[in-house]
C-alpha cells in the first residue's frame, strides 16, 4: 500500500500562498530572467566608457558581446537538457550563481581578454540558464490553460529587465562609473539566488498538484505528474521535421535583427545621430515597457488565433520598423521607431515555443526548443559583429539596419510556412509494477 504520509511530506507547499503555487513559480522563473537579461544585456550600456577608458575600438567591443550572444546561445541547448533532467531549480540556481561571480569580476577588468573571457564567455554560458528556455519549461510544465498568456509574461522578463537596468545603469555609469553598474548587478543577481533556493519548485507534482488546467487525475498507484515523463521526441526526429528547421531559420532572422542588431547598436546609432546617452537609454526603457504590452498580448493570442500567423504578423512590424530607423535623426522620430518596434522585441517567443510544443510535445520542449534558439543567437552574434564592421567601414549603420529589415520580411513569409503537425513520441516500454505493503 503507497505510503500517503510519505507522500503528502514530499509534496508539502514551501510557501503557503492562496492561489495556484504555479504562479510562484512563473514570479521567481521572471525574476531570474529579468535579472539575466540585465546583466547579459549590460555591456550595451558599456561601449563608450570601455572606449574611453581602455582605448578599444566599437568593432573589438562588438565582438566581446557577440561571443556572449553566441554562447548565450550554445548554453540553450544544454541548458534544455538540464532543465528536462535536473529541473528549473538547480539550473536557476547555477546560472545566478556563475552570473553573479562573473559581473563581480569585471570590476577588476583590464585587458581586452579579460572583457572577452568575462562579458562573453562567463556570462554568456551563465544567461543562457535564465534564457527563454527556462520560460518554455516553466509555462509547460505548470500550465495547460492560460499557457499563452504565461509564456507571454515570462518573456516579457527579457524586455522588462532591460526597461529597468539600461536606464538605470546609464545613470549609474554617467554619476560613479561602469564599474558602479557591475557592482549593482552582482548585488542583485546575488539577493535572487535564496529566494529560488527556498522557493522555487520544478513541477506541480513536488507540490501535490497537476498542471493548472489539465484533465488528468491522480492515480494513486502512480507518481504525481509522471503519466509523460516518456512522451519524448527524440533531437533527430525532430531535425527531419521542416517545422523544426522553419522555426530554427526565423529565430536566426529574429536573434539577428533583435539581439545582434537593435540590441547592440541602437543606443551607439543614437549618439552617433547626436541624441544624449541618457535619452537614447531612456528610448530603450520606453521600447521595454512597450514590449511588456506586446509580448504579454502576443502570448494572449496565442491562445486565440493560430501561433504561425500571429509570428508572421511580429516579423513584419519588425521589418517595417528598421525600415524607419535609418531615417531617424532625433529624439521624436527614436520615440517612433521605438513604440512600433517595442511593441513586436520579444513577442516572435511565445509562439515560437507553442509551435514547439504543439509538435513536438511539452516533456521535449526544453532541449528542442533549445536547439531552435541557438539558432537565434547564431544570427544575433553575426549581427552583432557584421553591424560593428558595417559602421566601422562606412561610418554608419544605415545598411545594417535597412538589412535587417529585408530578413524581416523573410522570415514572416518562413513563418507562413510552417506546418504544425504533431510528431509522435517516442514511449518507453513500461514494465508493471506492483506497489506492495
Amino acid at each position: 500500500m503507497l505510503d500517503q504520509t510519505a507522500l503528502n511530506s514530499k509534496a508539502r507547499v514551501p510557501l503557503a500562498v492562496p492561489f495556484f503555487y504555479g504562479w510562484v513559480a512563473v514570479t521567481l522563473s521572471f525574476l531570474s530572467t529579468l535579472v539575466g537579461a540585465g546583466i547579459r544585456s549590460a555591456p550595451t550600456v558599456f561601449i563608450h566608457p570601455l572606449e574611453m577608458e581602455f582605448g578599444w575600438s566599437r568593432a573589438a567591443i562588438a565582438f566581446g558581446i557577440s561571443v556572449n550572444l553566441l554562447l548565450y546561445g550554445l548554453a540553450a541547448p544544454i541548458s534544455g537538457w538540464l532543465l528536462d533532467r535536473f529541473g528549473p531549480r538547480r539550473v536557476m540556481l547555477g546560472s545566478l550563481g556563475f552570473m553573479a561571480v562573473g559581473v563581480g569580476l569585471t570590476t577588476m577588468m583590464k585587458e581586452y581578454w579579460h572583457l572577452v573571457f568575462l562579458w562573453g564567455v562567463v556570462i554568456g554560458l551563465a544567461a543562457g540558464g535564465t534564457a527563454s528556455v527556462l520560460s518554455a519549461t516553466v509555462a509547460n510544465r505548470w500550465f495547460v490553460a492560460r499557457r499563452g498568456l504565461v509564456l507571454g509574461i515570462l518573456n516579457s522578463a527579457n524586455s522588462t529587465g532591460q526597461l529597468i537596468f539600461l536606464p538605470l545603469m546609464m545613470a549609474v555609469i554617467v554619476t560613479v562609473g561602469w564599474r558602479g553598474g557591475s557592482l549593482l548587478l552582482f548585488v542583485v543577481a546575488l539577493g535572487l539566488i535564496p529566494l529560488v533556493a527556498l522557493w522555487m519548485r520544478d513541477d506541480p507534482a513536488d507540490v501535490g498538484l497537476i498542471p493548472y488546467g489539465s484533465a488528468q487525475t491522480h492515480d494513486p498507484a502512480k507518481p504525481l505528474g509522471s503519466s509523460d515523463k516518456t512522451d519524448r521526441v527524440p533531437l533527430l526526429q525532430a531535425l527531419r521535421s521542416s517545422t523544426f528547421w522553419l522555426l530554427a531559420g526565423s529565430y536566426f532572422v529574429c536573434g539577428g535583427t533583435a539581439n545582434g542588431l537593435v540590441g547592440t547598436h541602437l543606443i551607439p546609432h543614437a549618439i552617433d545621430r547626436g541624441i544624449p546617452e541618457v535619452a537614447a537609454a531612456a528610448t530603450v526603457g520606453v521600447m521595454g515597457g512597450l514590449n511588456f504590452v506586446g509580448t504579454t498580448l502576443s502570448g494572449w493570442m496565442i491562445d486565440r488565433v493560430a501561433p504561425k500567423k500571429w509570428l508572421a504578423l511580429v516579423f513584419a512590424l519588425r521589418g517595417l520598423s528598421l525600415f524607419i530607423l535609418p531615417f531617424v535623426n532625433d529624439f521624436s522620430g527614436l520615440s517612433v521607431f521605438a513604440v512600433i518596434y517595442g511593441l513586436d522585441w520579444f513577442a516572435t517567443v511565445a509562439p515560437t515555443i507553442a509551435i514547439t510544443s504543439d509538435t513536438f510535445g511539452k516533456r521535449s520542449v526544453g532541449s528542442i526548443y533549445g536547439w531552435i534558439f541557438l539558432s537565434h543567437q547564431l544570427g544575433a552574434a553575426l549581427a552583432a559583429t557584421g553591424a560593428g564592421a558595417i559602421r566601422v567601414w562606412t561610418g554608419q549603420y544605415n545598411y545594417a539596419f535597412l538589412t535587417g529589415g529585408a530578413m524581416a520580411m523573410i522570415a514572416a513569409c518562413l513563418s507562413l510556412s510552417i506546418r504544425t503537425q504533431r510528431q509522435p513520441a517516442r514511449v518507453s516500454p513500461v514494465v508493471s509494477q506492483t506497489v506492495g505493503a
